[in-house]
This record gives structure tokens, sequence and C-alpha cells, in this order.
């Protein structure tokens, strides 16, 4: 009903995967991490997969074979044409045939100025942004890209609705920024360092870090530590991975149970995997955005 999935080591011959980045409007830096659009075209019939790393929120706007997506060890179901993602601790698996989608990256700053829902409410888990009330401020893009045929102009288009939110939208939360700031910071170890860093007690950082970020800061330190091994990695797919370890890890043995934890996988198993969307677009995140994953880009503010 849905095609054949071809396993990403085997991807069917005259697969196409291109993955654009389009810049943002300045005053968005803070709040959105990229506009970008993924062309995926393949044989009649055939579907590849591949696995999304854990990252922030995502707003996708889907035309073509509806993708089908889980989240860590859900089964895989079909997404909707307009599909919100929260924030994610661990890998969605998705499978695709012929499909454009039009993405916005919400950091967590962005969440808190364009989402009326605290972070923990969708973490970990997807939604139909039609049918949700707290999306309904960018239902009517589905619509307007699809009949936008001129991809700078559809850009455009998401950059000038985001930006027309901001006038009425909830002032900034500075502790917010400095608690993302924070997390980006590689020498950033504990709950402890961060809540000392925020001046604020473990338990104000504890309630901050769910509704703003999704997660307790235990889990988004150990994601963060995650996130920038696996991010070298990506950029050189020929490094071992005991040189892509974040210096925080004790061990390859930590790192490996973390691998299992965030990806549902071997570190051995994800790199024998090709990756036909993820591997292109982590080079083009990290010209256009300065980092290969979502999860690792620097706030601005």
């Amino acid at each position: 009903m849905h095609g054949r999935t071809i396993p990403s080591d085997i991807s069917p011959p005259g697969a196409h995967v291109v993955t654009r980045f389009f810049p943002l409007s300045a005053n968005l830096h803070p709040y959105v991490s990229a506009i970008y659009l993924s062309d995926i075209a393949v044989p009649d019939g055939e579907r590849i997969d591949d696995y999304l790393h854990p990252e922030w929120a995502n707003l996708r706007f889907i035309d073509g074979e509806a993708p089908l997506a889980a989240i860590g060890d859900a089964p895989l179901t079909a997404s909707p044409h307009f599909s919100v993602t929260g924030p994610t601790s661990h890998a969605t698996h998705f499978t695709v045939g012929n499909m454009r989608a039009w993405g916005i990256g919400i950091l967590p700053m962005g969440w808190a100025k364009f989402i009326p829902l605290p972070a923990d409410d969708l973490a970990d888990r997807s939604c139909d942004g039609a049918e949700h009330p707290a999306f309904a401020a960018f239902a009517s893009l589905a619509g307007a890209l699809r009949q936008q045929q001129d991809d700078d102009a559809a850009a455009a288009m998401i950059n000038s609705l985001l930006t027309g939110l901001l006038a009425d939208a909830p002032p900034d939360d500075p502790a917010i920024l400095a608690a993302h700031r924070a997390l980006v910071d590689d020498d950033l170890a504990t709950v402890a360092d961060l809540a000392a860093k925020l001046s604020l007690s473990e338990r104000s950082v504890e309630r901050l870090s769910h509704r703003a970020f999704g997660f307790s800061p235990k889990l988004l330190l150990r994601r963060q530590r995650f996130l920038r091994s696996l991010g070298r990695f990506m950029l050189d797919p020929s490094m071992a991975w005991i040189d892509a370890l974040d210096h925080q890890y004790y061990d390859q043995a930590q790192f490996t149970h973390d691998f299992h934890r965030f990806m549902g996988m071997s570190p051995r198993a994800y790199a024998g995997r090709s990756k036909p969307i993820l591997g292109a677009a982590a080079f083009a995140r990290a010209a256009a955005a300065g980092a290969a994953v979502q999860g690792l880009h620097k706030p601005a503010g």
C-alpha cells in the first residue's frame, strides 16, 4: 500500500535527494534554526529510509507520498501534510517515497515565542498541525506553499509569516536564552554547573528545562554530549568513533550506551548504514547554519 521500503544501505538506483537551506531575517535568528526544503525522487513504488537524530522541534509541510515515521520504538505511521514534531530524545526512523517537504526548525526560544504549549507536552511526540490549536497560526502555509512554484518566493513567504508573528508574541524569557547558550557550551558538564551559570536553584532549572526544552536538564546535557560526538562523525564518516568522542565521555563504553539510548542501535550498526537523506543534509546544514545537527545550533540574541 505504501510501496516497498529500500533499506538505506541499498538505496535504489535513480534515487535523487536534495536539501536546501534558505536565509532567515536577522530578527528570527534567536527563534528559528532554519527554513529548509527537501526534494526526494525515487523510482515509482520504491522508498528509502533513514534515521533522524534527536533534535529540537520542527514544523514540516509535506506534499507527495506521505512519509512513514516513528520516534523511538513506536510503530511507523503516515505523517500528515502539516506535521509537527516536538523536541526529541530518540531517533526518528522514517521512510519516504516521492515527496517534497518544507521545514521550519524551531529553537527553544522560538517554541516559547510562537507555540502556546509547554515543550514537554509534545516531547518525543508528533501531531497533525492542522488539527492542533497550538499551531493554528502556521496552518495557512500548507496550501500557500503548495501553490507557490518559486522556491525562493516560498521561503520568503515562510520568513514573512514568522516575522509577522513576532509583533503579537509574548516577550522573550531571558532565562531560556541563557540556558540554551549554556547547553551548547562544550565545557558544561553537570546540572549543578548549569544552575550556577543561570543563578537559579536546581529545582528552578528543572522546571525551566521541561517547560522550554522538553526534557530534564540531566537528559539534555547527556543529549548534547552525544550530539557533539555524532556531529563530528556526520561531517567525517571515515572517522573512527574513538576519535569522534566528546571529551566529557569517560570511555567508549559510555558512548556506546548513550548511542543505544538516543539512536536505538549500536555505533557500528549506524556507521554501516548509508544515510541517503541525513548524510547530505548534515553538510548543507553546517554550511548554512554552522552546525551539522540542529541540536548544536548556537542561539543568537
